[in-house]
């Protein structure tokens, strides 16, 4: 198996909450974007959240948009081994450095894990202090959850946070 290296963290000084998903899947690894593939519905939830048209910008405005905000995006592994893009596929994971993240963002109020294979590791960020969450996938593979439950679940984690305009 192939050795896997994520992607680099999407964070700035102005951080309050931090969005850790699994690990990036094929197409997110291709683009080398997060949340690259069409159907994950991560940046149509922010998009619904701020009222704005995310998924309409170019990867960078996108960006520059979740920095502005107060939003970080990052994963909880920073390689692994996996075929294909099921978190259940993921094969000798390293962990990313969480004490990192709160010296690089000194507003950090809470992390929200995004999907149950990240919040598998809700012990190591819980150990930052912060308030986490655990927030339902926004991947294709969980169609158990309709947009509109999603949504919910995020508005009331983002509201928390206070990043809801």
């Amino acid at each position: 198996m192939t050795r896997l290296v994520g992607l680099p963290p999407v964070i700035g000084p102005d951080t309050r909450l931090l969005v850790l998903g699994s690990f990036p899947g094929v197409a997110s690894l291709r683009a080398q974007q997060y949340y690259g593939h069409p159907q994950n519905q991560f940046w149509k939830i922010l998009s619904a959240l701020w009222e704005a048209d995310l998924a309409g910008l170019a990867y960078e405005d996108r960006l520059d948009a979740v920095r502005a905000r107060g939003l970080g995006i990052w994963d909880v592994y920073g390689a692994c081994e996996r075929e294909g893009s099921l978190d259940t596929a993921i094969r000798h994971a390293e962990l990313n450095d969480f004490e990192w993240v709160l010296r690089e963002c000194p507003k950090l109020q809470a992390i929200a894990h995004n999907g149950g294979e990240s919040f598998r590791h809700a012990k190591h960020t819980q150990a930052l202090g912060l308030p986490v969450h655990r927030l339902p996938s926004t991947s294709p593979a969980n169609a158990s959850w309709s947009f509109e439950r999603k949504l919910q679940a995020w508005r009331e984690v983002f509201a928390a946070s206070g990043l809801l305009a």
